[in-house]
């Protein structure tokens, strides 16, 4: 059922890297191909094929990665994610039920308990997943692995998480260091112990002005926008019946202005600094790496990032268009046919037929990201690192063990897995 066979990228073919550099040898091409057939495949099979697709493109971006003239390679299969995401579903459905029916008797703080106890969960599922993705990786024939207690590590990052909301994400540079120097802490190639350098000080000199910019107009259009509610009014019959005619004659007042505006203004900004902070993060990250005497840096510039999300934003405007004009003549034509009155049959047509576009435009969306964001970045991160040290990978004896798919299977029914 895989399709990784008919993708491979034409890795064989391509010349060696330089010494210390890596090197992006897949093709757009073959890439796009095998996303378009998975999103087809996994609109038919309601969503089962993902577990395919997933180690399809795991596979492609892996061996799409060379260093030194040698590609990455990924072992993981289908059916290890398909067994992990069955276990995990033991595990969640009672949990879910439990949730529910201690909501429904006791009140609604149970169920913020509960909430925190997902997100707690999440976050251990996200470390599992984490160790099968590692074991599953192998450069020159040695795997990496991880240890380290993956309770611990979701302790830490939903008190770190806490912080940060407090701190309206001030402190989130020094998370990601925190959390990241645990990660390495326990990930090995081989018997070659990992660690990170990277500096949280550093992050925030970098994302200071970008966090400037989109929270502090934030925070200050939210206080105007409560001190302009004139709330003593606010609960009277009267104010509520003048209010409810301003809304009926289109009649803002000064507090509905400034939060319009603050809104628009936080949408914008994220927008357009999104791309900029992605950039920020990934060079200080991937910068931050190191096992043992290797050590990597990374030469990615914002415009590089910049230009990915500017390829998905036309494509996807393109395929808008291209959508709306297919549903409009799809909708005129199955007027024509089921005609006036609807019967139920005519009714549950229509019915199945618009969830079935529904679906296939999201599908679309989704090919259109993972061919132009997913596969850029990654092309963009792998074609920005310069490796120093290497001669250290010579002297690297294989170590760890292939870790359970469980923390994967558990991660995907959460939502918080990755590549």
């Amino acid at each position: 059922m895989t399709t990784f066979e008919a993708a491979r990228p034409a890795a064989q073919a391509s010349q060696p890297a330089p010494a210390g550099i890596a090197q992006f040898v897949g093709r757009s091409k073959t890439f796009r191909r095998l996303v378009s057939r998975g999103a087809v495949l996994l609109m038919f099979t309601l969503g089962i094929y993902r577990f395919w697709l997933t180690t399809d493109i795991r596979r492609y971006l892996w061996s799409s990665a060379e260093l030194t003239g040698e590609s990455f390679e990924y072992t993981g299969t289908a059916y290890e994610l398909l067994l992990g995401f069955l276990i995990a579903l033991t595990v969640l459905v009672p949990l879910y039920s439990t949730f529910f029916l201690v909501t429904l008797a006791l009140g609604s703080i149970w169920g913020s308990l509960g909430l925190l106890i997902l997100i707690f969960l999440g976050q251990y599922a996200f470390y599992r997943a984490r160790r099968y993705r590692l074991t599953r990786t192998i450069y020159r024939g040695v795997r990496f692995h991880q240890t380290g207690s993956a309770f611990r590590y979701s302790v830490c990052a939903v008190l770190w998480w806490a912080l940060i909301i407090l701190s309206a994400g001030l402190a989130y540079p020094f998370a990601q260091t925190k959390l990241e120097h645990f990660k390495m802490r326990h990930t090995f190639f081989g018997n070659l112990p990992g660690r990170f350098e990277g500096s949280g000080w550093h992050l925030l000199v970098r994302g200071l002005p970008l966090w400037a910019f989109t929270v502090v107009p934030f925070a200050i259009g939210a206080v105007a926008a409560i001190l302009a509610i004139d709330w003593s009014a606010l609960n009277s019959t009267s104010a509520a019946d003048d209010r409810a005619s301003r809304i009926g004659t289109s009649e803002l007042t000064s507090s509905d202005v400034i939060i319009a505006l603050t809104g628009a203004w936080l949408l914008c900004s994220i927008a357009f600094l999104y791309p900029i902070f992605q950039a920020i993060l990934l060079r200080w990250w991937v910068s931050g790496l190191r096992f043992g005497d290797v050590a990597v840096t990374s030469r990615l510039r914002i415009a590089q990032v910049f230009g990915v999300y500017a390829r998905f934003l036309g494509y996807a405007l393109l395929f808008t268009a291209i959508a709306g004009i297919l549903l409009v003549i799809g909708a005129f034509g199955l007027s024509k046919i089921t005609g006036e009155p609807f019967s139920m049959r005519d009714e549950i047509i229509t019915v199945v037929l618009s969830l079935a576009a529904y679906v296939a435009i999201l599908l679309g969306y989704w090919t259109i990201y993972q061919a132009t964001v997913k596969l850029g970045l990654w092309r963009c991160v792998i074609e920005s690192l310069e490796v120093s040290n290497l001669a250290a990978l010579e002297h690297v004896a294989a170590a760890g063990e292939a870790a359970s798919p469980v923390g994967e299977g558990l991660a995907d029914a959460l939502n918080v897995g990755g590549i």
